[in-house]
């Protein structure tokens, strides 16, 4: 699994390609379209042209993106496959130089294995027909494993966010904390809210470094190593310090979370039903903002109360380590690892469970990601930003940004006041509001799950966001065009719109696309340089939001995120494209497709 770098290989193989040449010049004679060959044949002779960076140039016409293709593919393969390849076309003809050129090792090889070869090469024959976007029966229970342990990664996200709001008023009370440092300064208080953001973009951080090395299915083990140790570390911790340091690991934990399960979800559940099960893990974060909510209203009241609110995590955290412990390695992550092909299709007959009974899809399948699987990235900065990856990058981290300054925090924030003003709720009743809005955002979550497949991403998204800015129009009215009475029931009903609007748009969806829509060979990378995006930006918003609302007024920073919200609008209905229904492979060629078009 290497480089041609064998000098007297390379000499053969630049041998056996003048050949190849001088018969393409003849065939061209009698051929008068190139592109009219099957498409077998060009992929044939395409890997000893490309497996040498001297040789690399043009081949007859072929696309940058099949060049791309057969360089990656043959990066996987052996010397002895490199040999194989060329026997594709013009039959006896082309495999004559191949076995005068190939070592004795490489022609016995041929021999043994040339069933694989024509498998590997015949199986995917429609240009436009992936065997993985083929209608087949979806074995649920399976899926449904596949999935529900990444998911409960994310539910651990939401868990933090819902009980953290009610440990803060345990740990800074006298009844209530059972320690003598109860008395925190507003710094250290907002400390024990933040850490958990530090340590959530330090995970990105991690995420982008050693993402593609752990694997999809090691990093949410790894995420649920943190949320455990954590969990244990904050239900003993002595002091304020030790309070801190389980603070940040269990943001650590969140970072590795929320980087791998999309991507692990995106790579392993039918294109069919993708849309609907990344979409159900915004489910689960939100079901665990409200799992943290009543975990709250339970333990609220009660000494040292904040200890089993932060140690509840542990059973979840531990049935994630467990559940993925037993799963399957993404079977796209494997061959872009350098994996052979029998570990990825052991790896898709365990994702597939029942539903891999048949064999020759199984093979399919594979075959379509070997023939689509880019060459892995050299890595850094220079892959992540070259002019094939720029624009998906874009799309992927625009929406992060757009879901955290299109004025979530804010509209959250004062939702307890907005139904206290209402008449619905007293101070004492403020975690029980905070209770039914989980509920209406769980709901509303469930819209969106039941309709992404259906109704597509875009129709979603631009429908949402354009809901969410009427919605921001209506809560900054009510703070000064609109009185009374009225202006209350306003806020209330523009409250539920942007909440139901968002949950529908960007909670949803954002994630979704992130884990579908960038190049395999940057995946890790990008989806990595996206949940940092989100990370950072909501810690930025979390910064400016006091002051923007102390010098500018509520109503008028409603306006601004209103506007921001137009700018996202424009920038979805621009740039996103449509990817309901389309294999991992599908959306990766459209890419490829818009990049030779420009």
């Amino acid at each position: 699994m290497r480089r041609v770098s064998n000098p007297a290989w390379l000499h053969r193989l630049h041998s056996a390609a003048s050949e190849v040449s001088d018969i393409r010049s003849s065939l061209a004679r009698s051929c008068q379209d190139w592109a009219g060959l099957p498409r077998d044949s060009v992929f044939a002779m395409q890997p000893a042209l490309l497996c040498s960076a001297p040789l690399v140039k043009p081949v007859f016409g072929v696309s940058e993106r099949c060049k791309h293709r057969i360089g990656s593919y043959h990066y996987k393969q052996s010397e002895a496959l490199a040999c194989r390849h060329l026997n594709k076309l013009s039959g006896a003809c082309i495999y004559g130089i191949h076995m005068r050129h190939a070592n004795p090792a490489a022609r016995r090889d041929t021999l043994a294995q040339a069933e694989e070869r024509d498998s590997l090469l015949e199986a995917p024959q429609a240009e436009n027909e992936s065997p993985s976007s083929a209608t087949r029966e979806v074995d649920w229970l399976m899926t449904f494993l596949v999935f529900v342990f990444p998911a409960i990664g994310g539910l651990l996200f939401g868990y933090d966010i819902g009980a953290t709001s009610g440990a803060l008023v345990s740990i800074t009370s006298e009844r209530t904390s059972g320690t003598d440092w109860y008395s925190l300064s507003p710094f250290l208080s907002g400390l024990v809210v933040s850490s958990s953001l530090f340590g959530a973009l330090a995970g990105s951080v991690g995420a982008f470094i050693f993402g593609d090395k752990l694997g999809r299915r090691r990093e949410l083990m790894l995420a649920a190593c943190l949320y455990g140790t954590s969990a244990i570390l904050l239900y003993f911790a002595p002091n304020y310090p030790t309070l801190l340091t389980g603070r940040v690991m269990y943001g650590l934990g969140i970072g590795f979370a929320m980087h791998a399960a999309p991507a692990y979800i995106a790579e392993t559940a039918p294109a069919s039903v993708r849309g609907l099960l990344i979409s159900c893990k915004e489910g689960f974060i939100v079901g665990g903002i409200l799992l943290g909510y009543l975990a709250s209203a339970l333990w609220v009241g009660e000494t040292g109360g904040w200890r089993y609110m932060y140690g509840a995590a542990l059973p979840p955290a531990l049935i994630v380590f467990a559940g993925m412990a037993w799963l399957p390695e993404s079977p796209r992550w494997l061959l872009l690892s350098g994996a052979t092909r029998d570990r990825a299709e052991g790896a898709v007959r365990r994702a597939w469970g029942a539903s891999a009974s048949d064999e020759q899809a199984v093979q399919q399948e594979v075959a379509a990601m070997l023939r689509d699987n880019p060459a892995p990235s050299s890595g850094g900065l220079g892959a992540l930003f070259s002019k094939g990856n720029i624009r998906p990058l874009l799309v992927g981290s625009s929406l992060m940004l757009f879901q955290q300054i299109t004025g979530q925090p804010s509209v959250l924030y004062y939702a307890a006041k907005i139904f206290k003003d209402a008449g619905f709720a007293s101070d004492a009743d403020a975690t029980r509001v905070s209770v039914v809005l989980g509920c209406f955002k769980l709901v509303m979550t469930g819209v969106a799950v039941a309709t992404v497949d259906k109704l597509g991403r875009r129709p979603l998204l631009l429908g949402g966001v354009t809901g969410l800015v009427l919605s921001l129009l209506a809560l900054s009215g009510a703070q000064g065009l609109v009185k009374g009475d009225a202006a209350t029931w306003v806020s209330v009903v523009g409250l539920l719109a942007y909440t139901a609007s968002y949950q529908v748009s960007f909670g949803p969806i954002s994630w979704l696309i992130v884990g579908e829509i960038f190049p395999l060979s940057v995946r890790g990378q990008a989806a990595a340089f996206a949940t940092f995006t989100n990370f950072g930006s909501n810690f930025l918003v979390s910064l400016a939001l006091p002051t923007l609302q102390d010098k500018a007024g509520l109503g008028a920073t409603y306006l601004i995120f209103a506007g921001i919200g137009v700018v996202s609008l424009a920038s979805i209905y621009l740039t996103i494209p449509e990817t309901k229904g389309k294999t991992l492979e599908e959306i990766e060629a459209l890419w490829a497709e818009e990049d030779k078009g420009n």
